[in-house]
């Protein structure tokens, strides 16, 4: 299932800001890191687990290894020219490849512009952030020593999918089923996507990189958890059904 619309007819705002993080991610895709091809810069500015929990920059051939301890192989690090916990906010804006980045904005297209809408501007941004970082933290937490470097918007986009789930429910989500345009509640779309993510994330082996679902997760929850704190003094709208 692949949103590709939603019902916006209760948008009172130009989503300026979803506009904007959707153009950085754009820029720093096709001009910094160059169509993914320019290593030194991806790899210096994506985040690393062991680099944020020692607070030591790695650089050079680094071995990683699984819970076994056998070798998987070896991945080059390059120096930060920041301090590393800059990464956490520099990581959410690059993507390893095309598809990486078509997929993640086009989530974030379909779903930004409500939740910026009924927060604003100000609000909305702030909250992007904080449930990107809380994203990021829950992949942390998973493997701690970790050198593989995690980068991409999608811990922040699962943040604004939570939030989305928990304010608009039954809002009318227009999805590819199976080669089909259809309709269906966000709740199904959305639920249907987090169930999916908690399933692959359990059967998957980390170790050797791949996609972070532990990141999807906590986005996930902190988006769901957080988003009525950001929305405090808003008037949240009713309940509709229109699929």
């Amino acid at each position: 299932m692949f949103p590709i619309g939603d019902d916006n007819s209760d948008r009172h705002i130009q989503p300026i800001v979803n506009y904007a993080f959707i153009a950085v991610n754009v820029l720093v895709f096709l001009l910094l890191q160059q169509l993914g091809g320019n290593d030194g810069f991806t790899y210096a500015f994506s985040l690393v687990p062991r680099e944020i929990t020692t607070g030591t920059d790695i650089t050079g051939i680094v071995e990683f290894k699984d819970a076994a301890g056998k070798m998987l192989g070896e991945v080059q690090h390059y120096s930060t020219p920041l301090p590393v916990y800059f990464n956490f906010l520099s990581s959410m804006f690059m993507h390893g490849d095309i598809m990486h980045i078509f997929g993640n904005l086009m989530f974030l297209w379909v779903f930004g512009d409500n939740l910026e809408s009924l927060l604003g501007h100000v609000r909305y941004a702030m909250f992007y952030v904080v449930v990107g970082m809380a994203a990021a933290l829950a992949q942390i937490l998973m493997d701690t020593s970790s050198v593989i470097p995690m980068l991409g918007a999608s811990g922040a986009i699962s943040g604004v999918l939570g939030g989305y789930l928990l304010l608009f429910p039954k809002r009318g989500v227009k999805a590819i089923v199976f080669n089909v345009v259809t309709t269906v509640p966000a709740f199904v779309a959305l639920g249907l996507w987090i169930v999916y993510q908690v399933v692959l994330g359990y059967l998957s082996n980390s170790a050797g990189g791949g996609v972070a679902y532990a990141a999807h997760i906590g986005g996930f929850v902190a988006g769901f958890a957080l988003i009525k704190v950001f929305a405090i003094g808003r008037s949240i709208p009713q309940q509709r059904s229109n699929f």
